[in-house]
């Protein structure tokens, strides 16, 4: 195969937002896409984790269609998804084999009502599995699609539209989505538990018409990135807060950007300090799409050139705080930048953020009502414990529902802030650093 233009198919994810150049394994290791040859797609697996990354293009006997969809596992092999008349959803493995490539079939899943969607849910941390969400008229089911024992199998199902997807621990057993009731109302995020037969119950409850979706979360600190309308209705912000903990979400002023912006990697390892965490935004503007970089100890937003040719949203950390962002050029067919980030004031910001985060002006303040009138948050440790029978299920991040309005300090609405040169549309040139300060 000649290789010429090297690109990737992106197709919209959650809620109209863009979907990654390509997905990365939980652990790193691997990193799928399509790849496009003459008007030819095909899947292509890269390897990330040996000295120097290296792809591995996997065509099979016809091209596959833009809109098909590619996801590694663990073991080195890649899970597609296509999609036949809109109805009928096959799934295969591919791996390499000497000079070509094999191929198991999995099985496939028949949607008979035509405006049922199915896609596939972002990699499981265990990496050995593979999970799709199909999307009908009034409700939503989970399915094993690899890694099961015998072909997809549903494992769970949600009354209401759910969208989104975001995996909150390690063994792959409880995931949160983004529901919408069957009878219409506010979008709220739920967590379904695949292990005790898909019971669901509350992860966010910031007020009670709020639209409150979660977009990224790390097992290890527990931080939790949101988007939510709660404290400018009409208008969605970013927003973070902490799993199991009973502070309010906070909405910092510095991340209120005039562009969208998406967060897509959280460095893991920092256990029980996720003020220190630093977190990787896709920043989308007229002239393309660049980085951006925040941690919730310094309350900035430095904004970074992306090498050319980015896979733009994919990337993941180090422990050490250094990001890889994989690209790929008509000269460079693989190849994967290190970006180290400003970043030196976090560990003593880190000590100083309980009471420095009661001070700021973009907090929800909360009144303290009279007992009891909130439901005890139930932790990531709890929460996977067995409950007793008599027990409600509680929002492992709970907001107060009677909270003083957001905005200023006298109460009024809130309103963007200037923010000097970070709000142009312009990305930044390689080799600067923009940054959006409160």
């Amino acid at each position: 195969m000649t290789a010429c233009a090297f690109t990737s198919a992106t197709a919209n994810g959650p809620e109209g937002a863009p979907g990654p150049g390509c997905v990365i394994t939980a652990d790193g290791s691997y990193a799928a896409r399509l790849a496009l040859d003459g008007a030819s797609w095909y899947p292509e697996r890269w390897t990330l984790d040996g000295p120097e990354p290296y792809a591995v293009p996997l065509p099979v006997n016809q091209p596959e269609e833009p809109g098909t969809e590619v996801q590694p596992l663990a073991d080195g092999r890649v899970l597609v998804h296509r999609v036949a008349a809109r109805r009928r959803h096959t799934f295969s493995l591919l791996y390499p084999t000497g000079p070509g490539t094999g191929e198991r079939l999995l099985g496939a899943v028949e949607c008979p009502a035509e405006e049922t969607r199915l896609r596939l849910l972002p990699p499981a941390p265990t990496g050995d599995r593979a999970f799709a969400l199909e999307v009908g008229a009034g409700t939503s089911a989970v399915w094993l699609v690899a890694g099961g024992a015998r072909g997809p199998e549903r494992v769970a199902q949600v009354p209401g539209r759910c969208s989104g997807g975001v995996w909150l621990d390690r063994t792959g057993r409880l995931l949160a989505v983004d529901r919408t009731p069957p009878d219409g109302g506010p979008t709220k995020t739920v967590v379904v538990d695949l292990e005790r037969d898909g019971e669901v119950s509350p992860l966010l409850q910031i007020a009670d018409g709020s639209n409150d979706r979660l977009l990224l979360a790390d097992a290890d600190s527990g931080l939790l990135l949101i988007r939510s309308d709660a404290p400018s209705p009409g208008q969605e912000r970013l927003g973070w807060g902490v799993l199991g903990s009973t502070l309010p979400v906070r909405f910092p002023e510095c991340l209120r950007l005039d562009r969208p912006a998406t967060p897509f990697a959280i460095q893991p390892g920092q256990a029980l300090t996720p003020e220190s965490c630093a977190v990787a935004l896709r920043i989308d503007g007229s002239a393309g799409s660049w980085v951006g970089v925040w941690r919730p100890a310094d309350r900035r937003v430095h904004q970074l050139a992306a090498p050319t040719g980015w896979l733009a949203g994919a990337g993941l950390w180090t422990r050490d705080g250094v990001l890889r962002l994989p690209y790929a050029t008509g000269a460079v067919r693989c190849a994967v930048a290190l970006l180290e980030v400003p970043g030196a004031t976090v560990a003593a910001s880190a000590r100083e953020t309980g009471a420095a985060m009661a001070r700021e002006t973009d907090e929800r303040p909360v009144p303290v009502p009279p007992e009891p009138s909130v439901t005890r948050p139930v932790t990531l440790q709890q929460a996977l414990s067995p409950r007793r029978a008599e027990a409600a299920p509680a929002p492992l991040v709970w907001i107060r529902k009677r909270q003083a309005p957001v905005g200023n300090k006298d109460g009024s609405p809130g309103h963007a802030q200037g923010q000097g040169g970070s709000r142009s549309t312009t990305p930044p040139a390689p080799g600067t650093a923009v940054v959006a300060a409160r």
